[in-house]
């Protein structure tokens, strides 16, 4: 019976192991994909103050209306 109980607590502990390897590996990913997404997003929104100050520059303010034929 002590044996028996024995290899039952080493398999838990085996996979004890196994799955916090797991939980460690997804949070390693977790943390680099948000740091991408964060990266992403701070591109797109210097590109679009870029493409607003080109506007601009272009004499196309995206503040102005637009004229009342369209």
């Amino acid at each position: 019976m002590a044996a028996t109980l024995e290899s039952r607590l080493t398999e838990l502990e085996v996979r004890f192991a196994f799955l916090d390897d797991a939980v460690a590996a997804l949070s390693a990913s977790d943390a680099e994909r948000t740091q991408r997404l964060l990266a992403l997003e701070r591109a797109f929104r210097d590109i679009r103050e870029e493409l607003a100050t080109l506007r601009v520059a272009l004499g196309h303010d995206v503040r102005e209306e637009p004229p009342p034929h369209y």
